[in-house]
């Protein structure tokens, strides 16, 4: 029994001054937040290099008429930037515009994509590991603001498969094989 006390006297002894210094340090790591920064960065570069490659032709590309053309999957990626992002940090949808109707041509819809992922951006900037923690409403579900920023990536990288075989049709080596 001395022994158990003795050992939890040393971690608790040995862990205050690691707690204290976590909690004064403002700039303590965010790998949590990093890593889904990371993710978002890799879906945001093969996204881009995507809509900047594909000629005005492969934008009005749609295989059947039940489905998407690319500029408007890529206009669909634009505004979901803006719902999921805006929903992470609790912020009202700053996206006024639905660039699925008024983004129509490609420097449009580049346009439409390089503000969303620059306001995705900026939502990464101010997010830590304990704000991603905080519990926010989406879709009418009660998710992590972590999470919303995950489902986003996942999300893109939804929406870039669909492109991937738009472009492996059109006999086109999508960004991310290249």
């Amino acid at each position: 029994m001395k022994t158990l006390r003795t050992f939890l006297f040393l971690v608790m002894l040995l862990g205050l001054p690691a707690l204290a210094f976590a909690q004064a340090d403002d700039s303590a790591p965010t790998p949590v937040t990093s890593s889904l920064k990371g993710l978002n960065d890799i879906t945001t570069n093969n996204i881009m290099k995507t809509a900047e490659m594909l000629s005005e032709d492969i934008y009005a590309f749609q295989p059947t008429e039940e489905v998407r053309t690319a500029g408007q999957i890529l206009a669909h990626i634009a505004n979901a930037q803006f719902l999921f992002c805006s929903a992470a940090a609790e912020q009202e949808n700053p996206n006024g515009a639905n660039f699925e109707e008024t983004a129509t041509t490609k420097e449009a819809i580049i346009a439409a994509l390089k503000s969303g992922f620059e306001y995705c951006d900026g939502v990464y900037a101010g997010m830590t590991d304990a704000a991603g923690a905080e519990i926010k409403s989406f879709f009418g579900q009660e998710m992590a603001a972590s999470g919303i920023l995950a489902f986003n990536s996942a999300h893109n990288y939804e929406h870039y498969g669909n492109l991937v075989t738009y472009m492996r049709i059109n006999g086109i080596v999508p960004p991310s094989s290249m």
